[in-house]
């Protein structure tokens, strides 16, 4: 069945929003570096919080605000994932969820592992919990991404205690294969290490791959297991702060549930709020429309890319609006979004910032009206054919 894509708002829309997408950069800059889309919200989404404001409902967040139960519904409905609500606790936003796991299970000093290029702020969330980042990055097969599970192994066997997963990938969009997450997970089990594993792009799986949820992959991934997730991403909800840590074994619940009130605490009401709407089946028509415009514009993208810019490499991505693209052939160095921003006036995400890997890359946010990034991209061109 086809499905009519979601429409972007206008530029001239766009531009009076506050947001960090909108102000960091004068009008001159198209940005899309960010993660932020450009569509108007989901209607139950806006008609929820209009109601919230209307009643001054603006107060502390309740111990149940619903959300757990929405989650576990659109779970089960989107990607036939059982996930028990009793097993789902809230906290501000995906990375604080991160850092309050992996305090409570690694020591200071403690080696994770993330696998770049990765959303940069790994880098950081893993010291703030007072462990060190090990780096293994993802395998280039050629063809695609993925996890380079022997390294992983070694780094465990080594003494590394944890793995902070990204499934799906940013800045990749690799959705991990059901084999290679339970091959994770057996080889986690074996070290007595665990699996963070950050979920937060789950909902914008493109149609023609499959998100398998980490803690669904297998038995010993729900037993080593934690995920992390938030609606902000699918329905571009990032400023309201609410994200999802859920388990699925005893020992693990164990350890959530013993988190301090406060962590819970943090939740925001409206980010609540506005979960509980996103997560109903309300919005599924929404999402699927909004899932039409990105499968359109991730093509877009490389049709464009190779007209104009030819040099560049870049492979549709399984899931998201985020695409991660090679430049390092234009001979613009390590950093080539600088270039870009000065003389191209389109702001692109610095690829150095996902590691070392990044080197020569950039990240395009292409969740945005599809003449923005035609001119995005005409303008990069421009610039590579000068």
């Amino acid at each position: 069945m086809s499905v009519t894509p979601l429409q972007a708002l206008p530029i001239d829309q766009l531009r009076e929003r506050s947001s960090t997408k909108w102000r960091t950069y004068g009008p001159d800059v198209i940005p899309m570096f960010v993660a932020e889309t450009d569509f108007p919200l989901a209607p139950a989404i806006t008609q929820r919080l209009a109601r919230a404001v209307a009643l001054g409902d603006t107060g502390y967040t309740p111990p149940d605000p619903g959300i757990r139960d929405a989650f576990a519904t659109f779970a089960r409905r989107r990607f036939g994932w059982a996930v028990d609500p009793a097993r789902v606790r809230s906290t501000v936003d995906v990375m604080m969820g991160v850092v309050e796991i992996l305090r409570r299970v690694t020591k200071p000093g403690d080696r994770v592992i993330v696998t770049p290029p990765v959303y940069p702020p790994f880098y950081d969330c893993v010291p703030e919990a007072d462990a060190v980042v090990e780096r293994v990055p993802l395998r280039d097969t050629g063809d695609r991404w993925e996890l380079d599970l022997a390294g992983i192994e070694a780094a465990l066997a080594d003494g590394a205690r944890a793995v902070l997963l990204c499934n799906p990938h940013n800045p990749t969009g690799t959705a991990h294969s059901r084999e290679s997450l339970a091959e994770l997970a057996h080889i986690a089990a074996a070290h007595d290490a665990v699996v963070v594993s950050d979920e937060i792009h789950a909902p914008l799986t493109h149609r023609d791959a499959t998100f398998t949820p980490f803690l669904a992959a297998s038995d010993e991934a729900a037993q080593v297991g934690y995920a992390v997730t938030s609606a902000s991403k699918a329905y571009n909800l990032a400023g309201l702060k609410c994200a999802l840590m859920i388990t699925a074994s005893e020992e693990t619940t164990r350890v959530v549930r013993d988190m301090p009130a406060e962590v819970e605490w943090r939740t925001g009401l409206f980010g609540a709020l506005a979960g509980v709407a996103a997560f109903s089946q309300e919005s599924d028509a929404w999402l699927d429309a909004e899932l039409a415009a990105l499968d359109a514009n991730r093509r877009l993208l490389a049709d464009l890319l190779a007209e104009h810019v030819p040099g560049a490499r870049f492979r549709i991505p399984d899931a998201g609006f985020l695409a991660w693209v090679d430049l390092s052939a234009l001979g613009w160095g390590d950093n080539p979004a600088t270039k870009i921003l000065r003389e191209a006036k389109v702001a692109l995400h610095f690829g150095p910032h996902f590691g070392d890997e990044g080197k020569g890359h950039v990240r395009v946010n292409f969740g945005c009206d599809p003449d923005l990034l035609r001119e995005a991209v005409a303008r990069i061109g421009a610039l590579a054919a000068s």
